[in-house]
């Protein structure tokens, strides 16, 4: 992929001609929801992608079932798999009237030719004919046989190094009506800021147990986040008026440039409520019928001013990044301008994303340079609980819950 700086003019051959872009993995009835399932239901998942270009790749699909942690399962396909292991991927349809042309396809599953046997975790994988092992898309998701009890609050941290900036996430299974073997030992929960695995709390212990429950009550920072602030936006639903947040739209060469206004540091700022997606985006074209197909292509401009460059590298951070820190998303200095600068090629919608400096550490937040930290931020928080049976060779995901700061419970 030709990679060139955010001033560089571009021209019709710096689009590439085949990149798979914009895959997205929601439930059926809710594009902004997150990718869970429960075990023996008529819930659905969806996937979406396009690939750029005009051509149609002929491409192929199959699930893999992993433990707790997203390592491949010691079970057979047949085992966890009702139906066909391996289907062709049949919905597609070419964009209409964009000056970037691109082939849209989509997957709604469990269907007639798939559904799942067991719960857990999997990972769907997308692959061009005959080359499994060359997948183009590897996305994860959850089915959950939702029979544990799993009972969740939001609150302050009530740690002192964490009550200015964190969010405590207390929560219980109750297993009473599964009989499980030693649940203290076999029971491991995780839980999911925004659905991010990136700063996930894997395989949480519980502080208490008694009657058939399992107590998570934060008494060590393992269930504390850094709280992050609302999400910036913008909105490239239509390219003829220049919305909140936009700088300017041209159309040079052919192709549209978006470029946003220059970005603030918001680290020092007091917390400020607004509504978001919490980093996710939706695609979508005011004035098309189908965004699927009619929504365009544009390139656009990020600038994030600072008087010196960081020792650390900075990212564009969120659901448009695929939640990870890599070449794609990582900003470049320009020493002239005194900023950042990045250019992202992204299909029409409306779109959150923060600044971020990678960090291994989950107890510091990647949002504290840019952003800041804040105990009142609106987040969601997925709890998922998983048994691993002393006699089984897998991880059952036993229950989950979603839940959200505002509510708190």
């Amino acid at each position: 992929i030709m990679v060139l700086a955010p001033w560089e003019v571009i021209s019709a051959q710096d689009i590439p001609d085949s990149e798979i872009k914009s895959v997205r993995l929601h439930r059926e009835e809710w594009n902004l929801s997150y990718p869970i399932i429960r075990l023996d239901s008529d819930e659905k998942l969806v996937l979406h992608f396009d690939l750029l270009g005009e051509s149609i790749e002929t491409y192929y699909y199959s699930f893999i079932h992993c433990d707790k942690d997203w390592n491949p399962s010691r079970v057979s396909e047949s085992e966890y798999i009702d139906g066909f292991t391996e289907n062709q991927l049949r919905d597609y349809d070419m964009s209409f009237n964009t000056t970037v042309n691109y082939v849209h396809y989509s997957l709604i599953f469990p269907n007639d030719e798939v559904a799942f046997k067991l719960s857990g975790n999997y990972i769907i994988k997308v692959y061009p004919f005959g080359e499994p092992d060359s997948p183009v898309i590897t996305e994860r998701f959850m089915v959950s046989e939702a029979t544990a009890d799993i009972k969740a609050s939001s609150m302050r941290s009530k740690l002192s190094g964490y009550y200015l900036s964190g969010q405590q996430i207390d929560f219980s299974v109750n297993h009473s009506s599964l009989g499980l073997q030693d649940p203290y030992r076999t029971v491991y929960s995780t839980v999911l800021q925004n659905g991010r695995w990136d700063n996930a709390r894997k395989n949480l212990k519980p502080d208490f147990t008694g009657n058939y429950s399992l107590e998570y009550n934060g008494l060590s920072d393992l269930n504390i986040f850094p709280g992050g602030s609302e999400y910036r936006y913008f909105d490239i639903k239509s390219l003829r008026y220049q919305s909140e947040y936009i700088s300017s739209i041209e159309n040079l060469y052919g192709y549209y440039h978006v470029r946003l206004r220059e970005s603030e540091n918001r680290a020092a700022r007091q917390y400020f409520y607004w509504p978001d997606f919490n980093g996710k985006y939706y695609i979508a074209h005011q004035e098309g019928i189908d965004p699927h197909t009619d929504a365009d292509y544009v390139y656009v401009y990020f600038t994030l001013p600072l008087n010196f460059p960081l020792d650390d590298d900075v990212y564009i951070f969120g659901e448009l990044s695929g939640w990870a820190f890599n070449d794609r998303n990582k900003m470049h200095y320009n020493h002239n301008e005194q900023a950042y600068e990045l250019r992202l090629l992204l299909k029409q919608g409306w779109y959150n994303y923060m600044y971020a400096i990678k960090n291994e550490s989950l107890s510091e937040s990647v949002f504290n340079r840019f952003e800041g930290d804040h105990y009142e931020t609106e987040n969601d928080y997925i709890i998922l609980s998983y048994y691993r049976d002393p006699n089984e060779r897998y991880d059952r995901l036993i229950g989950h819950r979603i839940i959200n700061t505002l509510n708190k419970r």
